[in-house]
């Protein structure tokens, strides 16, 4: 009775766990890795035709990405999850290899051209659809035997519409054992859906740890949130700007539409009337049409308040869906204010590339993000202060304003995580931290030792423990991925240089909010500016 750590170890992006039991094996979760990888990730150390099973937490790429792959490189096995992380799974893993086939065209013209080799996709459409047919999907609440060996439940854990933390009862040689995966715990007062379930007992816990050094900020409360989305709005309209907003298609942009939904209704904006809104991502579109259609007991008590109310708590006047790619491009042509929701929401891929290219160059827009960005992705950088960047070729200024909306996140911050783990009757005496980067790994491992006395182990990919008898069998440490000394002083260079065009941001925002002050002091700042630069003029 064995686990091995593959992904998501001091990573957050890649789950993907090895159980073996009985002399069978099991993945939990089977996702891909986004953003730019910390560490070096072992490779699966069985044959993925050997795999008896996969349990998904939940339907997001970096838990569930890669299973069209498991599939095309011999997976035969089912495929368990709840019914809407399946009803979910279906429009982005299908999504999910249409990018796969298109970025791998694209780079094979590219190679035609040079006279190099061409590549494969990582997977096809084929092994997407092949690998969907394999799913099991299952109810809450529910024990479902896997084999003699092996049963699994599934409790909703309130970080997406269908997502679920995992018990595994297991037997061995006589021995039973227990071992619980939290997927990612959600954060509470989420609009829309349930706040995380608690768990009855468990002698093995997995647990997350995305948000393990950090609380959010403020306190989680949707009418604030409402009130800052409206801000936000509201400083960029008044410019004649408009507000992109970068959003995960599933979760976060419904989350979004919501909010909208609550400003129009409580008249919060009233003097724009019924702003234009764009939902341009057909994942999102078809993501929304689950939501609509999915069994209420998902939602939270507000949220089945409104529907049977006969209202639609995702929708309103001026919500425009664009579905095809021409109806995509008449969105920039559209010269009103407005507000883009568009994927993906680390804008690595997908078309808010497009709308950042035509908007990050303009001062009067917003570039609002509302979630999570990962170490070396786009947004992160763009969050980080950058004040160039490269899309589709070109290098792009970033003029716009860059911010964040708090309160927005989908994870449980560093308290949630222990306030659920907390909330065991008999909790576990042994605990892996996984799913976040190094720091947030350490800190929470070093808070549940603290704050709870049992063990806690944050492992690096290729760690293998016994379950049987409580001791690791094989430890590895992290094997930082390198980059060379070059690129690492251009790195920091680019670092401190962001750093001066963040503030350089900054100072033209309060320049362009300072209209309204004395003439004394506007000609004090003034010369104050002229100072910094004649000090500094000529030094490169």
């Amino acid at each position: 009775m064995k686990i091995t750590f593959v992904g998501a170890a001091h990573e957050v992006t890649g789950s993907c766990t090895l159980l073996e039991v009985g002399g069978l094996n099991y993945l939990v979760d089977c996702g891909m890795e986004q953003g730019r990888d910390e560490f070096e990730n072992v490779p699966l150390p069985v044959l993925p035709s050997m795999i008896e099973a996969v349990f998904v937490t939940h339907a997001h790429i970096d838990h569930s990405g890669l299973l069209p792959k498991l599939f095309k490189d011999g997976f035969k096995g089912k495929i368990y999850s709840t019914e809407i992380t399946y009803n979910l799974c279906e429009i982005m893993l299908r999504d999910a290899a249409h990018i796969q086939e298109t970025e791998a065209e694209w780079q094979n013209r590219k190679a035609e051209r040079n006279g190099t080799a061409k590549i494969e996709p990582l997977y096809t459409m084929g092994d997407a659809i092949g690998s969907l047919s394999l799913f099991y999907p299952c109810k809450y609440d529910r024990v479902y035997p896997v084999s003699e060996n092996i049963s699994i439940r599934f409790t909703d854990i309130g970080h997406l519409l269908g997502s679920a933390c995992i018990e595994v009862w297991m037997s061995e040689g006589g021995e039973r054992k227990k071992i619980v995966f939290s997927g990612d715990v959600g954060n509470v007062n989420q609009p829309l859906i349930n706040d995380p379930q608690a768990i009855e007992e468990t002698d093995y816990l997995v647990i997350e740890s995305t948000y393990g050094d950090r609380l959010h900020d403020g306190v989680k409360d949707q009418n604030a949130t409402v009130r800052s989305l409206a801000e936000h709005i509201s400083r960029a309209f008044d410019k004649g700007g408009s507000v992109i907003i970068p959003s995960f298609a599933v979760g976060r942009t419904q989350e979004m539409l919501y909010a909208i939904r609550m400003i129009k209704e409580q008249g919060i904006l009233e003097k724009y009337g019924d702003f234009p809104v764009y939902v341009d991502s057909p994942m999102a579109v078809e993501a929304t049409q689950i939501f609509l259609q999915c069994d209420t007991v998902c939602f939270d008590v507000e949220t089945r308040a409104l529907i049977e109310r006969g209202i639609n708590p995702i929708w309103f006047e001026g919500l425009t869906l664009s579905v095809t790619a021409d109806d995509s491009k008449l969105i920039n042509m559209d010269p009103r204010p407005k507000v883009i929701i568009s994927a993906s929401g680390m804008c690595e891929a997908g078309r808010i590339r497009h709308h950042l290219k035509h908007n990050l160059w303009r001062r009067e827009n917003t570039i609002l993000f509302v979630g999570y960005q990962a170490v070396n992705s786009l947004g992160r950088r763009l969050l980080d202060g950058a004040r160039t960047v490269r899309l589709f070729g070109e290098d792009v200024a970033v003029k716009a304003k860059i911010a964040s909306l708090h309160g927005t996140s989908g994870h449980a911050d560093m308290e949630g995580l222990l306030s659920w783990l907390e909330a065991f009757k008999k909790r576990p005496h042994t605990v892996f931290v996984n799913h976040g980067d190094e720091g947030a790994c350490e800190n929470l491992r070093g808070l549940i030792e603290q704050r709870f006395g049992c063990k806690a182990i944050a492992p690096y990919s290729g760690t293998v423990y016994d379950l049987l008898v409580d001791a690791p069998l094989f430890e590895t440490d992290g094997i930082k991925i390198k980059s060379s000394k070059d690129a690492q002083k251009s790195q920091r260079a680019d670092r401190f240089y962001n750093d001066l065009m963040r503030e350089v941001g900054n100072l033209y925002d309060f320049c362009t909010d300072s209209r309204g002050l004395s003439n004394k002091e506007l000609s004090a700042m003034t010369e104050q500016i002229k100072v910094i630069i004649r000090k500094w003029k000529g030094r490169k």
